[in-house]
């Protein structure tokens, strides 16, 4: 006979909730309430990105956040891949949020941005010529869908114009993605 596993319900009102912040890979501690991180390490930004899953899972493969911002920083000009590799470093803290919640929660998109700041601060990069980085993000979007969602045929409007890569994704696992991240960056900061 098996044995059903005990399930401890919670009273949310009863319980006070006393973490106030999100344990990072490295230890550090990120503190979302208000936006602060102890320390922003690249380390946690690598790992976040690598082990997080694009489109909410709904991809044919595992294909990571970390791994897309290698592509968007490869298609951009040198003196903006930096930028353009960490452009969505705020996920590796905050999650990635799929583009319909996104825009019904503005409160989000402005967290996303003080976190955006935090990073950008940390490693000197300007986010004031964006256009370039967000037409690679595009293009690099294009791919993804024709490559890693067969079955989403619809027309995404952002995209009219947009040609993807001529070569196929293949996805990297996340320990290989994460490495790769690390490395680029490296290579981009000179740290």
């Amino acid at each position: 006979m098996p044995i059903a596993p005990a399930i401890q319900t919670i009273d949310m009102q009863a319980t006070p909730i006393t973490t106030d912040y999100v344990s990072t890979f490295s230890g550090n501690r990120f503190y979302p309430l208000r936006p602060h991180i102890d320390r922003v390490a690249i380390e946690d930004i690598a790992h976040g990105l690598a082990y997080q899953c694009r489109f909410n899972g709904q991809t044919k493969t595992f294909y990571s956040i970390a791994q897309h911002s290698l592509i968007v920083a490869s298609l951009v000009p040198p003196p903006l891949r930096l930028a353009a590799l960490l452009h969505d470093a705020a996920e590796a803290y905050l999650g990635d949020m799929v583009k319909p919640l996104k825009v019904l929660m503005p409160e989000f998109a402005a967290l996303e941005d003080q976190v955006t700041a935090i990073i950008a601060a940390t490693y000197g990069i300007d986010f004031s010529d964006y256009a370039p980085i967000k037409r690679a993000d595009l293009i690099a979007l294009a791919t993804e869908k024709r490559d890693l969602m067969p079955h989403s045929a619809e027309r995404w409007a952002y995209l009219d114009g947009i040609a993807p890569l001529p070569g196929i994704i293949v996805a990297m696992d996340p320990g290989e993605a994460k490495q790769c991240f690390l490395q680029r960056f490296h290579e981009l900061h000179g740290a």
